[in-house]
């Protein structure tokens, strides 16, 4: 969590060192990392996963802590090492960042994505299953406003209202009426989108379009859907409406 005043702090599980506290001690009240004042406080600002931790400060940079599995800590050494204090990412233009299992994305102040980690689903849109320790380029577009990630899958918003997607969709939660994997960008119809996140679970979407309206997609086993329906099967993979139109 980051406070209003730009400090970070973090408590909890931390066998990989991902409190950042330059140690591997479990924490059970929230502690500051470091002592800069100088993280940035909005909510895209900063993430994490129960191995991992990434956050940018105010200056557009962008850290890195706890295991790098395949790279997912972006600073790369594709081995396995673990970091308990936060590493800068090559770069000073750093916006969004959603670091997510075992791969991360991230966008840039010129309109750009990037990702890093693991990449057996093809989740770093590179159009291969090849893992990377350093940031690449997803795709050639420059107008990404807004992105999300869950499990191997992720997700992004442009200027123009269209909504991509691409990685793992084992439960149909790319959105594309179908369960096939796709390792590049690929878009779900409509250019009315307004934001996209992640759901309750790591195989299923959530987003919201310009007129208030409310959609999701994918795992929807425990009702997760908001359709009133659950078991199995209760997967879709192609956007369903939850209603109400004040959504945001």
């Amino acid at each position: 969590a980051v406070k209003t005043n730009g400090t970070l702090w973090a408590w909890g599980y931390n066998d990989e060192g991902q409190l950042g506290h330059n140690s591997r001690t479990h924490i059970s009240s929230p502690v500051q990392v470091g002592s800069d004042t100088t993280w940035a406080t909005n909510i895209n600002s900063f993430g994490g996963n129960y191995q991992s931790s990434m956050a940018i400060k105010t200056d557009g940079t962008l850290w890195s802590w706890g295991v790098n599995f395949l790279g997912t800590l972006g600073l790369n050494q594709a081995h396995e090492t673990r970091v308990s204090s936060p590493v800068q990412i090559p770069g000073t233009t750093w916006s969004q960042v959603v670091p997510t299992g075992q791969a991360s994305i991230a966008l840039k102040t010129d309109g750009t994505i990037w990702g890093w980690g693991a990449n057996t689903y093809g989740g770093l849109g590179q159009n291969d299953r090849t893992h990377r320790s350093s940031p690449v380029q997803i795709g050639d577009q420059t107008n990404w406003v807004s992105i999300t990630s869950g499990h191997a899958a992720q997700a992004a918003v442009n200027t123009s209202g269209q909504l991509w997607v691409w990685g793992d969709n084992e439960e149909g939660n790319l959105g594309q009426n179908n369960t096939t994997e796709y390792s590049s960008p690929v878009q779900i119809p409509g250019t009315n989108w307004a934001h996209c996140n992640i759901g309750s679970g790591d195989k299923r979407f959530l987003a919201t379009k310009t007129d208030g309206t409310l959609w999701t997609w994918g795992d929807g086993m425990q009702g997760q859907m908001g359709n009133s329906t659950t078991g199995n099967p209760a997967h879709y993979s192609s956007p369903i409406q939850i209603p109400g139109t004040d959504w945001n």
